[in-house]
C-alpha cells in the first residue's frame, strides 16, 4: 500500500490543513472553550470538561469556558449574537489567542465567527481529527485519518482560506499560522477529490486484506474476542494484563497511557490457556462523543473487525459518573457500523478507583481493576463459558497406524488422560464440536 505522508497532504491542500494546527514549539496556545447546551442537555457539563480534555491533549491552555443555554443553535454563528461580544470580551481579558467550539462548525459559521472575534476558530471535530492524527502510526491509520481531514476540509477550503489571510502570522502556539501560502485560493478542488478517491482505493484493499485474514480465521475455527469501549476505559491495560497472565513475551504487549486515544490501531494477539484451548483477543480504536462521522466512516474497516467478533468485551470505566453515557455512545457507534447482535460481556474497570466491590460477577457483568491485575481470572473464566460452550469431553480410542491423529489432538485439544490399549491409544479429551465430529467414528463412549 503507498503511504500518503502529511507533506503530501500539506502540498495538496496548500499547507492549509497543517499551517491551521501544528504541533506547539514554544509558546502555549491560549484557548477559550464555547460551547452551546441544547434543551438543558444533561450530558453538556461533561461534554466541556471532554472538550478540556481534548484540548489539551494537545498541549493547548485553557484560559476559561464561555457558555450559553439555547432551544436550538443559531445557523450564522452557533451560538447567539448577542453572545459574541461576551466572548470577544473574555477572550481579550484573559489574553488568549483562540477559540474553541464544542460542536462541528459549517463554513460559514467559522468565516462569521472568525470575522467578528477577529480570531482564528476552532471545532470539536477538528480537535478530535488533529489528535488521531498525531497518534496514527500505522499506514492504514495514517490514511484513515488524511481521509477524515480531506472529507472535513473540502467544503470548508473557501472560508479557512479567508480566514488565514486575515490571520496573517498568527501567535505562536500549537494551533499556529506560520503565513506561508495563506493567500492560495486557487486550490485545485479536483485534485483533492481524485486524492480522496485514491486513499479510499487503498482503504478498500486493505478492507480485502482485513476479511481474507477474517476468512481464514473462520476457516481456522479460532473463536474472536474484541474489546471495544470509550476512549481512555483501560481497554489496552486489560490486554496487556491478560497476555501478562498467560506468560506472553514482552513485545506482544500493546502501548498504553493515561491519555485520550493513546492507540489507534487494532491489535490482535493470540491468547493460549493452559489447556491448549486458543482464542484471537483484538483491541480496537476508543470512542468519544460527538465523534466526527468523517471519522467513524474512514474507520469503519477497523471497527469491523468486532462484527465478526464471537464475544465482545465491552469495558466500562466505572469510578467515571458518567459511565452510563459513555456505554450508551459506544454502543451507538458500534451500531452505526453494523456492530450488532453479539453476545457482550461488561466489564466495569477501575473498580479500585470507584470504591466498589471487586472482583464481582453478575450475569455477563464484571466488576475488576485490571492495574491491579485483579478479577482477571473470573473475566477469563467468563470468556472460557462464552466461546467454548461447544466443547465436548469425550474418550477416544485412535488405532496406533493413527499417531498423526494422536499427535493432532495433543497439540489442539485438552487430553485430561493417555492410556495405551491393546487396539490403540485410548484418550480422554475435551475437543472442540468439529474435531469431535471430525474424529467421531474413535469415540467410544
Amino acid at each position: 500500500m503507498k503511504k500518503i505522508c502529511r507533506s503530501s497532504i500539506k502540498a495538496l491542500v496548500g499547507g492549509l490543513w497543517m499551517d491551521r494546527i501544528k504541533e506547539v514549539d514554544v509558546l502555549v496556545e491560549k484557548a477559550v472553550l464555547v460551547g452551546v447546551n441544547l434543551q438543558n442537555d444533561e450530558h453538556f457539563d461533561y461534554s466541556m470538561e471532554e472538550l478540556k480534555n481534548l484540548a489539551e491533549a494537545l498541549n493547548v491552555e485553557v484560559a476559561g469556558i464561555v457558555t450559553q443555554n439555547l432551544e436550538r443553535v443559531t445557523p450564522s454563528h452557533y451560538v447567539g449574537t448577542g453572545k459574541i461580544e461576551e466572548i470577544k470580551n473574555f477572550y481579550d481579558e484573559v489574553q488568549a489567542n483562540l477559540v474553541i467550539f464544542n460542536d462541528e462548525l459549517s463554513p460559514s459559521q467559522i468565516r462569521n465567527l472568525e470575522r467578528d472575534l477577529e480570531t482564528k476558530v476552532i471545532d470539536r471535530t477538528m480537535l478530535i481529527l488533529d489528535i488521531f492524527g498525531r497518534r496514527a502510526k500505522t499506514s492504514e491509520a495514517q490514511l484513515q485519518v488524511e481521509l477524515a481531514q480531506l472529507q472535513y476540509m473540502l467544503p470548508r477550503l473557501v472560508g479557512l482560506h479567508a480566514s488565514l489571510s486575515r490571520q496573517g502570522g498568527g501567535t505562536g502556539g500549537g494551533f499556529k499560522n506560520r503565513g506561508a501560502g495563506e493567500t492560495k485560493l486557487e486550490l485545485d478542488r479536483r485534485k483533492i477529490e481524485d486524492q480522496i478517491a485514491k486513499i479510499k482505493k487503498d482503504l478498500e484493499h486493505v478492507k480485502e486484506q482485513r476479511e481474507t485474514q477474517r476468512k481464514q480465521r473462520r476457516k481456522n475455527a479460532v473463536p474472536v474476542v474484541s474489546i471495544v469501549g470509550y476512549t481512555n476505559a483501560g481497554k489496552s491495560t486489560i490486554m496487556n494484563q491478560l497476555l501478562t497472565k498467560i506468560g506472553q513475551e514482552d513485545h506482544k504487549q500493546v502501548f498504553e497511557k493515561d491519555m485520550l486515544f493513546a492507540t489507534l490501531e487494532t491489535s490482535v494477539r493470540q491468547i493460549e490457556l493452559p489447556d491448549k484451548k486458543t482464542f484471537l483477543l483484538t483491541d480496537t480504536v476508543g470512542f468519544v462523543s460527538k465523534l466526527p462521522h468523517h471519522l467513524v466512516k474512514a474507520f469503519r474497516s477497523t471497527l469491523e473487525e468486532a462484527r465478526d467478533a464471537d464475544l465482545l468485551l465491552h469495558v466500562v470505566d466505572v469510578s467515571n459518573s458518567e459511565h452510563g453515557f459513555m456505554m450508551d455512545v459506544t454502543n451507538e457507534t458500534l451500531k452505526a457500523v453494523g456492530v450488532e447482535g453479539i453476545p457482550t460481556i461488561y466489564v466495569y474497570n477501575k473498580a479500585d478507583i470507584a470504591s466498589v466491590p471487586y472482583p464481582v460477577i453478575s450475569g455477563d457483568n464484571i466488576w475488576i481493576s485490571a492495574k491491579q491485575g485483579t478479577g482477571l481470572e473470573e473475566l477469563l473464566q467468563m470468556i472460557r463459558q462464552h466461546i467454548f460452550s461447544d466443547y465436548i469431553t469425550c474418550k477416544m480410542l485412535i488405532p496406533y497406524e493413527q499417531g498423526n491423529i494422536v499427535s493432532y489432538l495433543n497439540e489442539h485439544a485438552s487430553v485430561y488422560e493417555t492410556a495405551y490399549e491393546e487396539n490403540g491409544t485410548l484418550l480422554t479429551i475435551e475437543a472442540k464440536e468439529a474435531d469431535y465430529a471430525k474424529f467421531q467414528q474413535y469415540v467410544i463412549n
